[in-house]
């Protein structure tokens, strides 16, 4: 009988999302709702943000290096300078969001959708942007995916 509970603790589901727990890194917030809230400069590089929602939240500077947001909602969220380095954001919508500035260097932005977002001055080096939904999206300054191409004043929807 104790052997049976021992095994059957060791092969448990991974820990449920703890939505209560503090921006930190590898944070495990998944599924969890943020919206409106105030994560200014918060470091949740490496986090699981799968399915999140951070709709209208304020999150200038916040480092999200690394971290998991497939599916995540981030719609009307102010990033300006948010580092999204490295992240996985398939799917992930970024609808009229402010990401002025903002790192997106090697994320992975397959289907994503960036409707009416602000992007001036952001940088997508070596990004993945297939099938990103771009439609009415300010690409102002914008560094392109090949690291050397910057977008011109009033590229709006694509790169110009």
């Amino acid at each position: 009988m104790a052997a049976a509970l021992v095994a059957a603790l060791l092969t448990a589901a991974p820990a449920l999302a703890e939505c209560t727990d503090p921006a930190q890194p590898n944070v495990n917030w998944r599924r969890c709702y943020f919206d409106g809230r105030d994560l200014g400069g918060v470091d949740l590089s490496g986090a699981m943000l799968r399915d999140a929602t951070f709709q209208r939240a304020r999150m200038k500077g916040a480092n999200l290096g690394g971290a998991d947001g497939y599916r995540a909602k981030f719609v009307s969220a102010e990033m300006p300078e948010a580092d999204f380095s490295g992240a996985r954001l398939i799917e992930a919508d970024f609808t009229r969001s402010d990401l002025t500035g903002a790192l997106f260097r090697e994320a992975d932005l397959r289907n994503a959708k960036l409707v009416n977002a602000v992007l001036r001055g952001a940088d997508f080096t070596g990004a993945r942007l297939g099938g990103a939904d771009l439609r009415h999206a300010d690409l102002s300054g914008v560094t392109w995916i090949d690291g050397k191409r910057v977008c011109a004043d009033n590229s709006i929807g694509q790169c110009n």
